[in-house]
């Protein structure tokens, strides 16, 4: 397939792009920086700085993962404007090559379009499945206007499938890569009480959940993309400190985080037991379902 890819210099893009070039697909990344996105990237991959530079391609799947880090800055009011920019601004874009192309009879048939656990906001100790009613909060708000976005493809004939991604785990990079130090210096420790769900997966599962999705013609909606063991950050932090042979004896106090990221600091200590209930009612089973299996691999590299 022709398979156009926002975000594709990301840590899960570089991961998808390079898997689909090896499956034999024609991987087409949209890139800010295309020359720096060709050092990272195969170089099989067309790498072009504008969604709609695409239009002479007719992608027949997209797979949307562009969006600032939601980490990078404190949230000031005009940051979560950005964050929301970054999100909405490109999937418009997209929708709006689906539908120049549609007019062409050359609509893509497929849409892969990341949101996040946030959808969810704060749920506590609730089994949180894709049919969860959300808590209301910024985090919410946001996926909410990137889903919202990515719905307005389906006039166009083309199946929508959302993917609420839990943090993604691998070497190389995401939030683990900045854990490792501190663990490895036996400084690591839980955050606040430690009793906020973590919900997670493998960047290797992620991928693989693509790759599942793009190939079953008959799925669409919305998919949590989560491991189906989530654990609590207190058990995150044990399996870590074990994994590493490291002692985890410090806890950053609630109060610590509030005052340092201000409502950011919620992302940390708030969260929700998320899990893939779609995926594994329609057959996708996961290689690494457990932490522990998933950071032995992700050490072990």
């Amino acid at each position: 397939m022709r398979i156009l890819i926002t975000g594709g210099s990301g840590f899960v893009g570089r991961y998808l792009c390079r898997s689909l070039v090896e499956a034999g697909h024609r991987v087409m990344v949209v890139s800010r920086s295309p020359e720096k996105a060709q050092q990272q990237l195969p170089p099989e991959c067309d790498i072009r700085e504008d969604v709609l530079a695409f239009t002479d391609a007719a992608p027949e799947a997209i797979v949307n993962l562009a969006g600032e880090p939601i980490v990078a800055k404190r949230w000031s009011e005009e940051q979560k404007a950005r964050l929301i920019e970054s999100r909405v601004a490109i999937t418009h874009d997209l929708v709006a090559l689906c539908g120049h192309l549609h007019e062409q009879g050359r609509a893509p048939q497929v849409m892969i379009s990341a949101s996040a656990m946030g959808y969810y906001g704060a749920q506590g100790d609730n089994e949180v499945t894709e049919e969860t009613p959300p808590h209301d909060e910024f985090a919410h708000r946001l996926c909410q206007r990137w889903e919202g976005a990515a719905e307005e493809v389906r006039p166009y004939g083309v199946r929508l499938v959302i993917l609420r991604l839990g943090l993604v785990l691998d070497s190389g990079g995401g939030m683990l890569q900045k854990m490792l130090t501190p663990f490895k210096l036996g400084l690591g420790g839980k955050l606040g009480d430690g009793k906020q769900y973590m919900p997670w997966i493998h960047r290797h599962d992620l991928v693989r959940a693509v790759h599942f999705l793009l190939e079953r013609s008959d799925l669409e909606g919305v998919f949590n993309a989560g491991a189906p063991h989530p654990v609590r950050n207190e058990e995150f932090t044990r399996t870590l400190s074990h994994q590493l042979k490291r002692p985890a004896l410090f806890q950053v106090p609630a109060f610590v985080l509030e005052t340092a990221l201000g409502e950011m600091s919620r992302l940390l200590l708030t969260g929700a037991a998320m899990y893939p209930r779609r995926l594994e009612q329609e057959g996708f089973s996961f290689d690494y379902p457990t932490l522990d299996q998933a950071l032995a691999q992700i050490l072990r590299e």
